[in-house]
């Protein structure tokens, strides 16, 4: 479980730097240059990463249970990540409306994520994983969504082309990941 703690810690807590401390941040800008400091975000960012997934693997071996969840909560899992995957691929599609309209649709796709995992999990291990990914995203969406709003930050939307675009793409990518790469990665397979 220690694993699993210190890498959230890690990954989590650098991805907090810039809300949360944005002075160390900048002071570390400053001092070592953007690209080292990328390049040491970066290396702690995958450390954390690999503790996460190396803990969480370790402590499925062995779960601790808080409840049971019925086996229906995976279906309400199954639709909430439809639209994470659709949120996911927003991110990354240039001129959205969904991205113009929500600010920070990758951190949304962590929230939706988040709670349809704790929804349909329920051991020690889920709810530190999951909650700790669903508290996280909560207070970054609302601190970013009030940075933007004071520095009058705006995403152009472009085309609905392009939203469709990010909606069939997310589509694809939730089939492939639900239907193949889910149980190749995580050893559960979702429908089955």
């Amino acid at each position: 479980m220690a694993i699993l703690i210190l890498g959230l810690v890690l990954f989590l807590g650098i991805h907090s730097t810039r809300t949360l401390a944005p002075g160390v941040r900048e002071s570390a800008v400053q001092s070592m240059g953007l690209n080292p400091w990328k390049g040491l975000y970066s290396v702690i960012s995958l450390v954390g990463f690999v503790l996460i997934i190396w803990g969480y693997g370790e402590v499925r071996y062995t779960p601790t249970w808080v409840w049971v969840p019925p086996v229906w909560t995976r279906h309400i899992a199954a639709l909430l990540l439809i639209p994470a995957f659709i949120l996911l691929v927003a991110a990354y599609v240039p001129g959205t409306h969904m991205k113009a309209r929500l600010g920070h649709p990758m951190v949304l796709a962590t929230k939706t994520w988040a709670f349809a995992h704790l929804v349909s999990n329920g051991t020690v291990a889920d709810i530190l994983l999951f909650g700790g990914f669903l508290g996280w995203a909560i207070l970054y969406y609302a601190i970013a969504r009030r940075r933007d709003r004071a520095e009058g930050v705006t995403r152009p939307a472009v085309s609905g082309t392009r939203d469709l675009i990010a909606v069939i793409v997310g589509l694809v990518f939730y089939g492939v990941f639900a239907l193949v790469l889910h149980e190749w990665l995580i050893g559960v397979k979702p429908f089955g």
